[in-house]
């Protein structure tokens, strides 16, 4: 039996985000669903970039224009996705209005990350070990190039390059501590639990994982050796076919015995 076939009304009519669209709305749906992962991850990568106060850049940056035209490419990209679910919406000022969120993250790209808050939520799923590792060394870099931001202008800093800070985040993820590095200032600190935070958790679960991993190839060694031992234990039982010709020739050897057995009672 066929199928009916699917309209175009039908295709994608669930939202991945619901609270961001509205009911009986799918064009809306098919939109947030094609522009959410897109938008998440430009929000994920960009942290290091939103997070640093605009009025900080100037004295974060080298070349500061670079920063302010990520920083003003990043809200265009937010305000064409904002209009464009308002345009599709059935009520457009009522939409506009009921999602501040998305408004203000144009301004303030940074408030972008409530959105991205959902990645967070998938990580700690199961079988999304990957997920997990790819979004944790994302977030890591991007606090220490942040704890790089904000160490870069003080007078006593250490950590003054790029370079510097990635060395200095790894001997913090992996709790090594050499102590030649470290940062000085309260901003950098603060962000500095962060990165000791993400890096246990992110060497607990690797570990957990690595430890599931040995005890599911020693139980399916286990499972391997108790089923050769059940079928050595078992008792040999011939085909059906042997079996019938056994009790046919039984039956031949016991019918000539008692038959002789006759015949000589019969001429004693």
């Amino acid at each position: 039996m066929s199928k009916p076939p699917v309209s175009d009304t039908t295709v994608l009519s669930e939202s991945a985000d619901p609270s961001e669209s509205e009911p009986g709305n799918p064009r809306l749906d098919r939109w947030i669903n094609r522009t959410t992962l897109p938008l998440d991850l430009i929000a994920l990568f960009t942290i290091w970039l939103t997070i640093i106060p605009i009025g900080s850049i100037q004295r974060v940056a080298s070349d500061p224009i670079f920063w302010y035209s990520g920083r003003i490419l990043i809200s265009v990209i937010y305000g064409i996705d904002m209009g464009v679910r308002t345009f599709l919406s059935h009520r457009r000022w009522h939409y506009f209005v009921t999602h501040p969120v998305g408004v203000l993250a144009v301004v303030l790209p940074v408030i972008r990350l409530v959105f991205s808050l959902r990645l967070l939520k998938t990580m700690f799923k199961k079988g999304n070990t990957f997920r997990f590792l790819f979004v944790s060394v994302i977030l890591l870099v991007n606090l220490m190039i942040i704890v790089w931001g904000f160490e870069r202008g003080d007078p006593d800093a250490n950590i003054t390059s790029i370079g510097i800070a990635i060395w200095w985040g790894c001997v913090t993820v992996f709790t090594v501590g050499y102590g030649d590095y470290y940062p000085v200032t309260t901003m950098g600190r603060i962000f500095t639990v962060g990165i000791m935070v993400i890096g246990l958790t992110t060497a607990a679960v690797i570990t957990a994982q690595i430890a599931s991993s040995f005890m599911d190839q020693a139980q399916a060694r286990r499972a391997t050796a108790s089923d050769a031992s059940a079928e050595d234990s078992a008792p040999v039982v011939p085909p059906v076919g042997e079996t019938d010709e056994r009790l046919r020739r039984i039956e031949e050897l016991l019918k000539n015995h008692f038959e002789g057995t006759t015949s000589d009672g019969n001429q004693t």
